[in-house]
């Protein structure tokens, strides 16, 4: 299977839900993932069949993640990064993902992209930003859930909780293993930009999907799932 985005490749618009969309050199990003084929057709004919919610959802106003700061570490430095190395699989233990990861930029209008709806059980990395163990947040995302599929790669991404571990493994051959700090929902349009895309002077990483109560009406979940880690010492 080819891990390079193709032409098949989808934008989160239409009944998909709004796009991401990249700003700045630092190509930061104002929305996260909010619904390229992670839509509930697939999943409302059970009536029964949703993903878990975290416990926490944060509302209308994005929450502020206190700064680092290395007297958290006891007066320890804060841990150092590893090389750049492009991450080709995650691996979650807790709620049973072990998926290959490919590679994701924007596309010409400036959105993020997404894996290809005929490719939900992948992972993706947002590559113009930190690779996993480097200084700084990697970015993960994936679906929810598919109408051709029903549940996807990160179906289950809201029922993790902090103690639990994600190993990422990188085209090195050095994997990186990061303790989940929290599980948190976010309205989409209240998505914590800083905490997610912005500077980190350790290695951290950031794992999103869509959440909420899927809107029938809208065709779109409201709100995101981000999970924020920490290197593993």
């Amino acid at each position: 299977m080819n891990s390079r985005p193709d032409a098949t490749t989808r934008r989160a618009d239409g009944r998909y839900g709004k796009p991401w969309r990249a700003v700045g050199a630092a190509f930061v990003v104002l929305l996260a993932m909010v619904g390229a084929g992670l839509i509930g057709a697939a999943l409302k004919g059970t009536g029964t069949v949703r993903p878990p919610q975290p416990v926490t959802r944060v509302g209308a106003t994005p929450s502020v993640e206190a700064p680092f700061d290395d007297a958290d570490l006891g007066g320890a430095r804060a841990p150092v990064g590893l090389p750049r190395s492009a991450p080709t699989t995650v691996r979650i233990p807790r709620i049973g993902v072990n998926a290959k990861i490919m590679p994701l930029g924007t596309n010409p209008d400036g959105t993020v992209q997404v894996p290809p709806l005929d490719q939900a059980l992948l992972a993706g990395w947002y590559e113009p930003g930190p690779s996993p163990g480097e200084v700084g947040n990697a970015v993960i995302v994936g679906h929810v859930d598919s109408a051709a599929i029903g549940p996807a790669v990160f179906f289950s991404l809201g029922a993790l909780k902090s103690g639990d571990t994600i190993t990422v493994d990188r085209a090195d051959g050095r994997p990186v293993t990061f303790q989940v700090d929290s599980v948190v929902s976010h309205p989409k349009n209240a998505f914590p930009t800083e905490q997610v895309y912005g500077p980190n002077d350790r290695p951290g990483l950031r794992v999103i999907t869509c959440g909420g109560q899927f809107d029938d009406a809208t065709g779109d979940y409201p709100d995101n799932v981000i999970v924020f880690a920490s290197l593993h010492s």
